[in-house]
């Protein structure tokens, strides 16, 4: 059977420069005390993934690339498929430190992958022992995977799937034996008749998808006609963030205990964990850069994902189906209070399709242009110099599994996340949760943000300014307009919980 990527996946190729690759990692930190022989040998680590790579497609598929774009790529099985030239491994230098294994981090997340390969591979570090809050013997996963084959809710899935409940090695979750159609490799003719028909359908496609969005799109130019010309009815600053990025990308993080962030979230009525998020990287960026003397009079604008999934199931095929929606940070309000019932302000509203248009109807639309015409398009819009600013940051929150999870004996103790920069949008800042804690994770840009640690300092003190916060008497609203509570999307966190079976209530387990 062919299977063509679509529009959404390729994409991610098309973006894809030396400077800007477009794969993401997972950074997995485990402790082999809990395993039966208290060590986990390399060997053991490859076996037990050979054992799952029945789990998912993504394994054994690689890409069929068609001469000048000039239809989306097809997967297909990789004939000569070697699992170990998939899993690496390497040790942290002396003195293997927390700023070592940053930096260690950040080297592998800035090569590129082997792009004629299955798109996936692994990385293990060893040497963690100086690491703080790491136990003796500690080591790293880095696992990599192109965004091109999978995105946020099938990467947890994809995780979770690899995964064990218990020290024994019972599976997390159950995966039925699948015998995988990994994709034949297609014809000339099957190509030729294929771009012929996407590349005469598409305008057609195209039009009715316009015609369809129509009114949304009045709206937005009512909107923007009352908002002094801003995107989407926000007005994007000019910052540090917004220049262009270099292939030296940075890395550094730190952990929260979940239950306190949730706890944040009461001082608000009404408002998220997802809204406490955003308010306290909102926190941390007014005092990174007011520290700098660079922060905008304005508020900076922040992008955040939205999972597209049905509840049916589809968490576990990969490739992408996400949206995005656009976010007033409110780094121009000092308050975290005031600040974090603003955020909740504007999450309703953009939640309520009132706000972040661009970015979905970019979605929407761009599966309707022929491969040839997007891949040009996106290589001019990720330019140096014609790359659009659109916001100032992006902010990813996938939460995860809210127990212990194991691979070979070995516990699960901290997870990070790293996600592709670009030209125009150089900070990522991925919170994922795990548990019990939540971590915020910075991918950046050495030119951008030299002072990493700084920022990460940053992102502390915003977590403690907003857990300590009281509430004033008489405080007055937050400086915003406020919005009717919108029906709450298909999120990410709801599909996990019905893939895993996880407790909602997350255990205490606080890491410093």
């Amino acid at each position: 059977m062919l299977h063509q990527l679509s529009a959404q996946d390729a994409q991610f190729l098309y973006i894809q420069t030396p400077e800007n690759l477009t794969h993401v990692m997972a950074v997995y930190v485990y402790d082999p005390s809990t395993a039966p022989t208290k060590k986990v040998r390399f060997k053991d680590i490859i076996d037990h993934v050979r054992s799952r790579l029945h789990i998912s497609p993504v394994f054994k598929r690689k890409l069929y690339r068609l001469p000048f774009d000039i239809d989306h790529p097809y997967w297909v099985e990789d004939q000569h498929f070697d699992i170990e030239a998939h899993i690496s491994h390497g040790r942290l230098p002396e003195p293997g430190d927390w700023r070592q294994f940053c930096i260690h981090v950040a080297r592998h997340f800035s090569k590129p992958m082997d792009m004629n390969r299955p798109l996936w591979d692994m990385y293990v570090v060893e040497g963690l022992d100086r690491v703080k809050g790491y136990g003796k013997g500690s080591y790293a996963i880095l696992t990599r995977v192109h965004h091109a084959a999978i995105d946020g809710a099938s990467a947890a899935y994809f995780f979770t799937a690899l995964s064990d409940m218990d020290t024994k090695g019972t599976p997390a979750m159950e995966v039925p034996a699948s015998d995988w159609d990994y994709g034949d490799v297609p014809s000339s003719s099957d190509v030729m008749n294929r771009a012929l028909s996407s590349n005469l359908s598409s305008p057609v496609k195209l039009a009715n998808a316009v015609l369809k969005l129509t009114p949304t799109l009045w709206d937005a130019a009512q909107k923007n006609m009352s908002s002094d010309g801003a995107v989407g009815g926000l007005t994007v600053p000019e910052t540090r963030f917004n220049g262009a990025v270099s292939p030296h990308k940075m890395f550094d993080a730190v952990s929260f205990d979940l239950n306190e962030l949730k706890a944040m979230r009461t001082k608000v009525e009404g408002a998220t964990i997802n809204d406490v998020v955003l308010t306290i990287c909102s926190g941390a960026l007014r005092k990174y850069l007011m520290k700098h003397k660079e922060l905008p009079k304005e508020t900076l604008v922040g992008v955040a994902p939205v999972n597209a999934r049905k509840r049916d199931g589809q968490e576990n095929t990969p490739g992408n189906k996400i949206t995005a929606m656009t976010v007033n940070l409110w780094t121009n309000i000092a308050n975290p209070l005031e600040r974090l019932e603003a955020v909740r302000n504007t999450t309703r509203e953009t939640k309520a399709a009132k706000s972040g248009l661009s970015a979905r109807i970019m979605t929407d639309l761009t599966q309707h242009i022929p491969g040839a015409t997007m891949a040009g398009v996106a290589k001019i819009l990720t330019s140096e110099r014609f790359a659009p600013k659109m916001s100032n940051v992006f902010i990813s929150n996938v939460p995860g599994p809210q127990m212990p999870m194991y691979m070979n004996g070995a516990k699960l103790t901290h997870q990070y996340g790293m996600a592709p920069l670009g030209n125009g949008m150089g900070l990522f800042i991925a919170t994922p949760s795990y548990n019990g804690t939540m971590s915020f994770a910075v991918t950046t840009d050495r030119k951008i943000m030299p002072d990493i640690e700084f920022f990460r300092e940053c992102i502390e003190a915003a977590f403690v300014q907003l857990r300590d916060a009281k509430p004033a008497a008489g405080r007055r609203k937050a400086r915003t307009t406020p919005a009717k509570k919108a029906p709450q999307p298909k999120d990410a966190s709801v599909m996990y919980r019905r893939v895993s079976k996880t407790p909602r209530r997350a255990p205490k387990n606080k890491v410093k």
